[in-house]
């Protein structure tokens, strides 16, 4: 119910509770003739029923007023149920959209003034009066009702609250997983350029002075692996420019940036045999391009020089990379930290709900090995 009224407009909202205040108006005001004597009496009744059309637009004036309103009509006519009616449709508004101390105060008044009323209104010690059942059957009738309609419209709040605090959960969740995303990716790109960067700033201070040839290429291949990384890390910035702003078109990694990526190893003393085999998903490539460059930059970093066989293969719907060095040397690959080094190519593998594995090999070297079902 509150779920419907939430999806409709506020005007539909606010003329259906006009029809139904002018209906219990009129079902008043058309009762026997000791239940509306005169043009007061009727006049009461009318704006009795003003509170219930007005009650979404000003909860809780609507709501008090209707109680002392209510004392009027009982003091003039015998009809009970109008009030009461009219007091539980005025506090669901004020259960449903006011804090719970404000609406509890709301359900107390109404339990005394309506109850108290109510009492007020039934002389004489007679079990019956004018038709109506004993007093004590009237009361928790009218208690009922408001407690009921007071319990419907906190329910009602409760489910609003949860809903927005499941919300606000959720959009949390998706800023850190986001935050999370960008910084696995700076670290994807940063790591694998300053790896190769350094290495080759260490070649052209050795050979730029006897092969000086050697050393313009080893800045050249600088300059252009940083470029590249420059490139990448706009686009992966993009994401947190000011709202309006049009983040860079730069493309995601792909397979078919694989080869310069074995090439930039290969320049800094790790060869790479690199075999795709079979059609990798698109929506897969950006993850296997990630886990592949963390696991030769780590080779680069850890393993140099050495001999290093990635391999990428689909076969039966299923999808492995294997990357696999021989270096020697004892290593210390970062994977303390969520998000980096291995952890980070843990998390692409089991986005898929894959497994991972990766660990020393007999003898020498180091394998990383990932492989998940082709959604």
């Amino acid at each position: 119910m509150n779920l419907l009224a939430r999806r409709l407009p506020p005007w539909l909202l606010i003329l259906a509770d006009t029809v139904v205040a002018v209906l219990l108006a009129l079902a008043s005001t058309a009762s026997p003739p000791e239940l509306a004597t005169n043009a007061v009496t009727m006049a009461l009744c009318w704006l009795l029923a003003v509170p219930v059309a007005v009650r979404r637009a000003w909860p809780e004036p609507a709501y008090y007023g209707a109680l002392l309103i209510g004392i009027a009509v009982l003091s003039v006519q015998a009809n009970r149920l109008m009030p009461t009616v009219v007091v539980a449709l005025a506090i669901y508004p004020v259960a449903s959209d006011r804090p719970v101390r404000r609406s509890a105060i709301a359900l107390v008044s109404g339990l005394l003034v309506n109850g108290g009323s109510l009492l007020v209104s039934m002389p004489g010690p007679a079990h019956y009066s004018n038709g109506w059942p004993d007093p004590v059957f009237i009361l928790g009738a009218a208690w009922l009702a408001l407690a009921a309609s007071w319990s419907l419209g906190t329910a009602a709040r409760t489910r609003r609250e949860f809903a927005a605090r499941e919300v606000r959960r959720q959009a949390e969740q998706a800023a850190a997983d986001e935050r999370l995303r960008i910084a696995r990716e700076l670290h994807d790109v940063v790591a694998h350029s300053m790896s190769v960067i350094t290495v080759k700033a260490g070649v052209a201070a050795k050979v730029l002075d006897k092969h000086p040839e050697e050393g313009r290429e080893a800045l050249r291949a600088i300059e252009e692996i940083g470029r590249g990384s420059l490139t990448e890390m706009r686009h992966i910035l993009g994401v947190l420019r000011a709202p309006g702003s049009v983040p860079d078109s730069t493309p995601l990694p792909r397979l078919a940036d694989l080869p310069s990526l074995a090439h930039r190893a290969a320049e800094a003393g790790v060869q790479v045999d690199l075999s795709v085999i079979g059609t990798v998903p698109d929506s897969m490539a950006p993850a296997v391009h990630r886990i592949l460059q963390e696991a030769i930059t780590n080779v680069v970093k850890h393993a140099a020089p050495a001999h290093c066989q990635a391999g990428v293969s689909v076969a039966d719907g299923r999808l492995r990379i294997s990357v696999v060095d021989d270096g020697p040397g004892q290593r210390v690959l970062p994977g303390r930290s969520g998000g980096h080094g291995l952890a980070g190519m843990r998390e692409r593998a089991l986005l898929y709900g894959g497994t991972f594995e990766a660990g020393p090999l007999p003898g020498k070297g180091f394998g990383v090995h990932a492989s998940w079902e082709i959604p």
